[in-house]
């Protein structure tokens, strides 16, 4: 094969939550990519099942979070049980209520096979798919592109690869980018059992949380909104083998609930695997990226694994498009890492801390706060600003001025060149949508230029310096 002949623009190892993610935003900015998956369908259960707020948006602008809304729901209240009876309520998570700049306030309950499902028909709307049984077994990379070869089939040759083939992933280790954690994070050695079961002799309007009793580790029981289905989530002690078959989740429910045994009619799906907190040393080599639980792994515990990974492929995905267009030097690529490791760090720190009990989901397990101040691509020109007020690499928020939905504005592959109260002189940017709006205190004055991917990229109180700016970040 020539060098500069391509399969593909970009080769998306994985068809998990992250790498549909990112083909679904490649296709819609016309990139061309290949998602090869290993095994012969989609992930079947349900390990990543909360959709955190700032996910919700992404899922917005892709054009599926009316099909996530309706497929899923809330976390209900759940109860605490002891000894058959009803002795306690627990939140999930520290309530909150939606404001007009941030119009998701809470998570929503969808078991991760129908987030994918969803993801999959839209990447299908959009030209793309996914060649399922492409078990991926070598990678190499040349100054021009990235080779990589199967066990069966031929092999494809891209510009650009991505590793989004989870924490045991083949790429990363073809790489040879080491998966070594970091300080305070270290491996929870009790395993924990999760399964996706059919229950009878318990509502599903509450989570049934049984705590630790008579030498027995905890369980939480959850009715998986939008399914018939019940997911189980039991510890054990360190070196248990956990039986995943019917009889044995049958026995740890009757040991450690009111149920029968026969109350749990039917596994769906089950899996065994122990907490763990890890980041890889780095997330990028020459022409390949690592996205998703291929860059970090974390404990379930707080609900940020899925929700970060897809935060990866939102952050990847504009960039790539960009530098494939030739809006954009390659350089721009370099960003990625900068941005998305720290953050991801961050992340992995959050859950360890909600895992160990130390801190509860709130308004950190969100992520709307999360941005990428001082990062090279966040441009700052106005001086005394506040610290809590609205700074480059901030998420831009939402609101409605002028008749003007932002997000509806933001929607979309491309930049917004946003004036608020202010009727300065603006550049014309060919890849940016132009908006002028009054003053709006989630804002206050000036002009900005949003990023394809929510954050402010540039801010300045008139627009001088920002078509230099654009025209390196693919904008202008």
């Amino acid at each position: 094969m020539n060098t500069y002949d391509y399969d593909t623009d970009v080769l998306i190892v994985g068809a998990g939550p992250t790498g549909l993610a990112l083909a679904l935003d490649l296709a819609r900015r016309g990139a061309r990519s290949l998602v090869v998956e290993r095994t012969d369908g989609l992930f079947p259960g349900s390990r990543g099942k909360g959709l955190q707020p700032r996910t919700q948006e992404v899922f917005e602008d892709f054009g599926v979070l009316d099909a996530v809304r309706a497929a899923g729901g809330r976390y209900p209240l759940g109860v605490i049980w002891q000894d058959g009876e009803r002795v306690g309520e627990h939140r999930m998570s520290d309530e909150s209520e939606a404001t007009e700049a941030e119009p998701y306030h809470e998570p929503l309950m969808l078991p991760q096979w129908r987030t994918q499902e969803i993801l999959f028909a839209r990447l299908t709307e959009l030209g793309g798919g996914v060649a399922f049984g492409r078990e991926l077994v070598d990678l190499a990379q040349d100054a021009d592109g990235v080779t990589a070869s199967f066990a069966a089939g031929a092999p494809v040759r891209a510009r650009y690869a991505v590793a989004a083939d989870g924490g045991r992933s083949a790429v990363r280790r073809a790489l040879g980018i080491g998966m070594t954690g970091t300080p305070g994070m270290s491996m929870d050695p009790n395993p924990t059992l999760v399964a996706d079961v059919r229950i009878t002799g318990l509502d599903r309007d509450n989570i049934h949380v049984f705590p630790p009793s008579g030498g027995e580790g905890f369980m939480v029981i959850f009715p998986l909104a939008g399914t018939e289905d019940f997911q189980v989530a039991a510890q054990f002690p360190e070196g248990t083998d956990v039986d995943l078959s019917l009889d044995g989740i049958r026995k740890v429910v009757a040991t450690r609930s009111h149920l029968a045994p026969e109350d749990v009619t039917e596994v769906r799906w089950a899996s065994d695997f122990r907490p763990r907190a890890a980041l890889a040393d780095r997330f990028r080599e020459g022409r390949v990226f690592l996205a998703g639980d291929a860059a970090h792994v974390h404990s379930p515990a707080g609900g940020q694994g899925l929700n970060t990974s897809v935060q990866d492929a939102y952050n990847l995905g504009w960039k790539l498009g960009a530098v494939l267009s030739g809006a954009a030097d390659p350089a721009l690529l370099d960003s990625y890492e900068e941005e998305r490791l720290p953050n991801a760090a961050d992340m992995l720190g959050l859950s360890t801390q909600v895992h160990r009990g130390e801190v509860r989901r709130g308004a950190a397990t969100r992520q709307l706060g999360l941005g990428y101040r001082g990062c090279s691509l966040s441009v700052e020109t106005r001086e005394g600003l506040p610290e809590d007020a609205l700074h480059a690499g901030d998420r831009a928020p939402d609101g409605i001025r002028g008749g003007v939905r932002l997000f509806d504005t933001f929607r979309g592959p491309h930049w917004t060149l946003l004036a608020v109260g202010t009727d300065t002189g603006l550049p014309e940017l060919a890849g940016a949508r132009t908006v002028r709006i009054p003053a709006y205190e989630a804002y206050g004055t000036g002009v900005f230029l949003v990023r394809p991917d929510g954050y402010v990229g540039w801010a300045g109180v008139t627009a001088e310096g920002l078509a230099e700016y654009a025209s390196l970040v693919g904008a202008a």
